[in-house]
């Protein structure tokens, strides 16, 4: 399948295909980065409520520490899609530097207070809200790593940059998501 030469260059680099054998054209790239918007966008709105859900601190600030990179990754992801609807070339390394690096959302000190105070306040919505944000989060990075497969190029490569930022806050979200719930069960029940 020969891919037209106005394609190759929609990311910028010529001679390399920003899709593969599976993507024929550019409406498909489209409809990946919108599928992708959307879920970002559903995803901070999630955390926007938890935001109000969370009651103790360390875990609020975690919440509107991650909504912020939410919000880097739907100006990450707007700015491809509208460069491909207007078919120029996506410049990644311009783009890139305004995505920065995911935060280390608590420190150890503050992870310790964290669990600490969830023995002291009820723990379910904690757990509830952590898991939840572990499942949004895992289906977003596995949704991106799938696409990044099927393109090639410099589309593979956002798509890449994606699911590793997503996969670090897929990570956190597991982290204290397994916490709580060893902590909970490990909680005397009884009278």
């Amino acid at each position: 399948m020969s891919v037209p030469v106005a394609f190759e260059h929609r990311f910028g680099l010529q001679g390399e295909r920003p899709w593969g054998e599976c993507m024929e054209n550019n409406q498909n790239l489209i409809k990946i980065f919108e599928y992708a918007l959307n879920q970002e966008k559903t995803g901070m709105s999630f955390f926007k409520t938890s935001v109000e859900r969370l009651g103790v601190g360390a875990a609020v600030t975690a919440f509107k520490q991650i909504v912020e990179e939410e919000k880097r990754h739907i100006v990450f992801i707007e700015a491809i899609l509208e460069k491909l609807r207007l078919d120029q070339a996506v410049d990644l390394p311009s783009l890139e530097k305004e995505v920065l690096e995911p935060t280390n959302y608590f420190d150890d000190r503050s992870r310790s207070e964290f669990l600490e105070k969830c023995l002291y306040e009820s723990m379910i919505p904690d757990v509830t809200v952590f898991n939840t944000a572990w499942l949004i989060e895992k289906d977003l990075s596995e949704f991106y790593e799938k696409m990044a497969q099927k393109v090639d190029g410099p589309a593979s490569k956002a798509l890449k940059m994606l699911a590793s930022w997503e996969k670090s806050h897929e990570k956190f979200f597991k982290e204290f998501r397994d916490k709580l719930t060893d902590t909970y069960s490990q909680m005397p029940w009884g009278g």
